[in-house]
């Protein structure tokens, strides 16, 4: 019996694939920005990426039916706990290491491509209506 272990997951809140986002300090509201890919599979998820500190790595856990996800971010020099809640919007949450804190906000990227291209395409067909 073939094993499920490279199956993606399924769940639509949860889609592998090309991320993005930003995470600010408690004392500063200040976002800094981060892309990266996710890979979301039997409950781990992993991954990869850049941000204004360095390229970093993801390797974490996350629930279906809780709607969460926790994942360490792993630098060269140092990692982040990044705790989040899972809804329609990405991933939101905290992240905290030893000496600082503050939020984070991340969702899949092909969501704002779409939402963008649907925006224009409603601007375009509102233009095209119009002129009629």
């Amino acid at each position: 019996m073939p094993s499920n272990t490279n199956i993606s997951e399924t769940h639509p809140l949860f889609p592998s694939g090309e991320w993005e986002g930003f995470y600010v300090y408690a004392w500063s509201k200040r976002q800094h920005k981060m892309s990266f890919h996710l890979d979301f599979k039997n409950g781990v998820v992993t991954g990869s990426g850049g941000d204004d500190v360095s390229a970093f790595a993801w390797k974490g856990v996350y629930n279906v039916e809780a709607f969460t996800c926790k994942m360490v971010k792993t630098y060269p020099t140092h990692e982040i706990l990044y705790d989040g809640r899972v809804d329609e919007n990405g991933i939101w949450g905290t992240w905290k290491m030893h000496f600082s804190k503050g939020g984070f906000h991340i969702w899949p990227k092909e969501n704002s491509e779409r939402e963008a291209a649907e925006e224009a395409a409603s601007e375009i067909i509102e233009l095209a209506l119009t002129y009629k």
